[in-house]
């Protein structure tokens, strides 16, 4: 019988409280919620006094957010999920630091999804949460996320974007090539690290491989048209987006 986590719920919203406490009841067996909070003060407070396994944090909160109680804790020994209806820029940085997250207005199925990856990681594996919230502080005063964070077979392991030179899919794995000549194989598909990675520095120039522009060497026409990259490697192009990576590729600034 797998532990019962002690669960901690600090929201300044009633109304989602009132839903998290009945879904747990209902659908969560593996959770006791043992204290309720509604701001970033009275939630440091039930934390130390309660030290749960796992909190369930608001974001946005009346007197600062929920990173603002996190940093209050130097050692974290507690799991986190976070529930928030704002600041896409937070949600990246959260999903960066692979930090599970769950959207306003809570989704029950998605709610519980995100309570069963906590209790799975946790039945496996001691909590890594200082390196993971360490990151998560990073990330979140960067412009771009100085750190990503993927699942590995030994654990969480936390790689640097800028030496990401391609994400290769493997059906509903991913494959990194990393600048140092490391292959790592990671249990994401490719449509994640797009979502994460795919905006400034990242193009997808065909379904099976995501590329890092600062790496492409040149671009060849023939054969349909392909990308060398700077390992030599090369990367094909599919012909609805081949004039995108073009154009992509005359504004890039590395």
């Amino acid at each position: 019988m797998s532990k019962i986590l002690r669960t901690v719920v600090i929201d300044d919203e009633i109304n989602a409280v009132d839903l998290i406490r009945s879904v747990i009841s209902e659908y969560c067996s593996s959770l006791e919620v043992i204290a309720t909070a509604g701001d970033v003060k009275s939630g440091i407070v039930v934390i130390e006094k309660e030290r749960p396994d796992l909190v369930l944090l608001d974001v946005e909160m009346p007197d600062g957010t929920g990173f603002d109680l996190l940093s209050h804790f130097d050692e974290k020994d507690f799991d986190v999920v976070f529930i928030t209806a704002f600041n896409h820029y937070a949600i990246k940085a959260i999903r960066f630091s692979a930090v599970d997250y769950i959207l306003k207005p809570i989704n029950i199925s998605e709610f519980i999804d995100a309570v069963n990856r906590v209790v799975s990681k946790r039945s496996k594996t001691a909590p890594d949460n200082n390196d993971k919230f360490r990151i998560l502080m990073e990330n979140l005063k960067a412009p771009v996320p100085s750190r990503l964070a993927i699942p590995t077979a030994e654990g969480m392991e936390y790689l640097n974007p800028r030496e990401i030179i391609k994400i290769e899919a493997d059906r509903s794995y991913s494959w990194f090539y990393m600048s140092n000549d490391r292959k790592i194989l990671v249990s994401r598909n490719l449509k994640e690290f797009q979502d994460l990675l795919g905006e400034r520095h990242f193009f997808r120039p065909h379904n099976s491989f995501l590329i890092n522009l600062r790496y492409v060497k040149k671009y060849i026409k023939k054969d349909g048209g392909y990308i060398e990259m700077t390992d030599n490697s090369q990367v094909p192009v599919s012909r609805n987006r081949k004039d995108l990576f073009l154009s992509q590729m005359a504004r890039f600034r590395g």
